[in-house]
């Protein structure tokens, strides 16, 4: 039989490439999409899977739409990518990133609890519960310390999700992500307004770069890559948690360095330090250690950052060229 999945933030950046990954790989997916701006299908667009989806109305916020999605859908898996998840924008607001982020995932496992006990349930769980960090290597026992409101909340909903494990047997597991950008990354976040902003200094449309904290160190991968380890998760026996990431740190310097020498162009002439866009409380290194996921899942990111860079210049440089 057809495996059905139903994808929360299906048409965010990893719910997109999830959503591919599963059509090709025969399963029904179902969207929860909450109806709250006038196009948010233009990644699957990208992708060619608009019309390959069947939509279901809804809000993560509201138990009872999230109910009716589970009763509709009957799903085998579901992934729970939905989220506010620009951590620069929760200490805007706080309030609407803890309901969403965090106590939404007790309306979906209790959804699941009450009227499909033997769904396997998917937690976009990140590493930026992590923080302020009390390990040069972070993995799946690394204490979190959190230091966003975006962070509180996704730690409340990992736990909630190991509590429902432990409480009921659910099949319910945690994908610990590190940073994974795209060419279908919103443009507030750094890696992709640093890609834009390449194409837009290199086609004569912009001049300077203005950025925050440009010594801050990251993770990153390919979100296209990261989306199989979630999968993956919920193929095994047994639910547990993974971290998923290189096991490489690069300082946003470092990284804008990559995207501007792609196009010939020095970062030093065009990047411009904003205090305005520095956090409350910043995050300043992030390095994951996905050792349990490549031994368990078999997993391995495919992806290098230079190559993620790359290929993230090249499709801004697509879309500027066309405006």
């Amino acid at each position: 039989m057809t495996k059905r999945a139903l994808i929360t933030g299906v048409t965010g950046q990893d719910g997109a490439y999830l959503a591919k990954f599963l059509l090709d790989k025969g399963y029904t997916v179902y969207g929860f999409v909450a109806r709250r701006s006038s196009d948010t299908r233009w990644r699957l667009r990208e992708l060619g899977i608009e019309n390959d989806i069947i939509y279901l109305d809804g809000d993560l916020a509201d138990a009872c739409s999230v109910q009716r999605a589970v009763i509709t859908s009957k799903p085998d898996e579901l992934y729970n990518l939905g989220a506010q998840s620009f951590v620069g924008s929760s200490w805007d607001q706080p309030v609407t990133t803890g309901i969403v982020d965090g106590i939404a995932v007790t309306h979906l496992l209790e959804a699941l609890r009450q009227f499909s006990p033997h769904t396997r349930f998917y937690q976009a769980s990140t590493s930026e519960m992590f923080g302020l960090i009390q390990a040069a290597h972070q993995d799946e026992n690394t204490p979190f310390y959190p230091r966003s409101p975006y962070g509180v909340a996704k730690v409340y909903g990992h736990w909630i999700t190991i509590n429902y494990r432990e409480s009921f047997a659910m099949h319910a597991s945690s994908g610990i992500l590190f940073n994974h950008e795209s060419p279908l990354r919103g443009i507030e976040f750094v890696t992709r307004k640093v890609t834009d902003a390449v194409a837009r200094i290199k086609l004569g449309k912009q001049q300077k770069l203005h950025l925050g904290n440009i010594d801050a160190k990251r993770d990153w991968g390919f979100a296209g890559d990261y989306v199989e380890a979630m999968w993956l998760m919920l193929q095994q026996e047994q639910a547990d948690d993974y971290v998923i990431a290189t096991g490489v740190t690069t300082t946003v310097r470092d990284m804008c360095k990559l995207a501007f020498e792609h196009v010939g162009l020095h970062h030093e002439d065009h990047v411009v330090v904003d205090p305005k866009f520095f956090r409350p409380a910043e995050v300043d290194i992030l390095l994951g250690n996905p050792a349990k996921a490549q031994r368990v899942l078999n997993w391995q990111p495919k992806t290098s950052l230079k190559e993620l860079i790359t290929m993230m210049v090249d499709a801004d440089l697509r879309r500027v060229t066309k405006e």
